[in-house]
């Protein structure tokens, strides 16, 4: 991961999440179950914090209104595919720096990890968060972090 990939990535994880909810009863109830966790993801500097929270994601990409699923679904096929591809070269993602790559770490697989986090960097991931931002305000009325 290059070092302004590194820094959107963090960027994404630590961009207030705020805001409401969409589908009903239990995509607001899961937001607000995920607030605690998120917030301290949000607030964590732990490079890994993007990809721990893939199971919170996951959890609301399933519970999602129709008019933010696909939204939801960008953003976790992307953070999937990072952790994919940490995961296949065998890397960890705390230390994984991609000017100094692990010796041994082959072209392809850095190639892999800088392609996916390039991707969960793009502007169509910020969008499809900035969107799912503003469902949660618009319909859940509650904060997604505490």
């Amino acid at each position: 991961m290059t070092a302004r990939a590194g820094v959107v990535v963090a960027a994404l994880v630590l961009l207030p999440l705020v805001g409401g909810c969409g589908h009903g009863r239990s995509y607001c109830a899961a937001v607000r179950d995920h607030q605690a966790a998120l917030g301290s993801i949000a607030h964590s500097t732990d490079r890994t914090a993007l990809i721990s929270a893939l199971p919170i994601f996951e959890d609301l990409r399933s519970r999602a209104p129709d008019d933010v699923s696909d939204d939801w679904q960008l953003l976790v096929t992307r953070i999937e595919a990072l952790d994919t591809a940490l995961r296949h070269a065998g890397v960890d993602p705390a230390t994984y720096d991609a000017r100094h790559p692990p010796a041994g770490l082959g072209a392809e697989d850095r190639a892999l990890i800088r392609r996916a986090a390039a991707q969960l960097a793009a502007s169509d991931t910020q969008q499809a968060l900035e969107t799912v931002e503003q469902e949660v305000r618009d319909v859940c009325h509650t904060p997604l972090e505490l």
